[in-house]
């Protein structure tokens, strides 16, 4: 039996006023369009697409920062957004973590890391006074950060250091569920993979789920069970994440996957024609046709439905490609195509 979705999205928009003026005022920016996904105990969701598809919008929704203009975010099971104020604070507080791209501007400069530790529990009540204490002990310990650091400031320490103080705060009221947004992009190299085997290892040691955001495609599939892709605000593929790159039916996540490096079997990445279309003016249709080698007039005129390509991996996509077909092969179909088009 499938366990009971910790969150829900279903048929999620989220709208922005675009800036400008003139006759630029009324316009909107389409951030989110028709998104819907789960995450269920235990699993890691990764989120892809390009700057500006929307993932951290998403993320950001995910958490209860923002309300979504349309659709709706349930955790397990009850609109966030129809609870009381108070009965949502409490619920996102206690069962969803959120850890943030940039540690430096995520804590606050003035407060020692053990008032940002100590925050949370203190908000919500947590435990005794004594009990709140050893509780900052065992949550530096737990991110691998000595004691005596409890009385730093976030200027004191490392990049990757202030990041573990991150994740012991969205850990401090043991949520179940753990959205990072681009957790090592604002970190050197040289620690990224030291954030990252963390997660690894908190999610495996506190039974955590865990929505994975980042441009980093590769970590994404490595670290994954379910890899959604994004496109100018949909979820155009969401794919078992041993099936991403060589399985993957959605031009686009082919596209995606064959421009990440890989030593062992490296290949051209599969070209594509011109930027990501505006968000505030979208094409019609798919959105992705407009850089598709495969578009025609059909892509033009309807966004696809969801089809199945067995268990648990669905695309949208008029033309998909075929299964398993390889990644040499799809880049001279997009090549042959551009010159024909040209």
């Amino acid at each position: 039996m499938t366990p009971a979705a910790l969150l829900t999205v279903r048929d999620v928009h989220q709208v922005y006023p675009a800036r400008g003026q003139g006759l630029f005022r009324a316009a909107k920016v389409h951030a989110l369009t028709g998104v819907s996904l789960s995450v269920t105990p235990g699993e890691t969701l990764g989120v892809v697409g390009e700057s500006g598809c929307g993932k951290s919008t998403l993320a950001r929704l995910l958490v209860g920062v923002e309300r979504p203009s349309a659709g709706t975010v349930a955790h397990r099971g009850r609109d966030l957004w129809t609870m009381p104020p108070a009965e949502r604070r409490r619920t996102v507080g206690t069962g969803i973590g959120m850890v943030f791209q940039d540690p430096a501007t995520a804590l606050n400069r003035r407060l020692s890391v053990r008032r940002a530790l100590r925050d949370p529990l203190d908000v919500h009540r947590r435990g005794t006074p004594a009990g709140r204490e050893a509780r900052v002990r065992e949550l530096l310990a737990l991110v691998g950060l000595p004691a005596h650091l409890a009385d730093a400031l976030p200027g004191r320490l490392s990049g990757g250091q202030r990041q573990r103080v991150a994740i012991a705060r969205a850990l401090a009221l043991e949520p179940a569920l753990l959205v990072a947004d681009e957790p090592t992009s604002a970190l050197d190299v040289s620690v990224r993979a030291q954030i990252l085997n963390l997660l690894l290892d908190l999610k495996e040691r506190l039974g955590l789920a865990m929505v994975l955001v980042s441009h980093d495609i590769q970590t994404v599939r490595r670290m994954s069970d379910r890899v959604v892709t994004m496109y100018l605000g949909r979820v155009v593929e969401e794919a078992p994440a041993d099936r991403v790159t060589a399985h993957a039916r959605h031009p686009y996540t082919r596209a995606l996957f064959s421009a990440a490096p890989c030593l062992l079997d490296p290949v051209d990445p599969i070209p594509l024609t011109g930027p990501m279309p505006s968000a505030v003016h979208p094409p019609s249709g798919c959105p992705f046709r407009t850089r598709c080698w495969k578009a025609d007039d059909v892509c033009a005129a309807s966004m696809p439905d969801a089809e199945a390509a067995g268990g648990e991996h669905l695309y949208r996509c008029h033309h998909p490609v075929g299964d398993g077909d390889a990644t040499r092969d799809l880049v001279h179909q997009a090549a042959t195509a551009q010159e024909t088009r040209s």
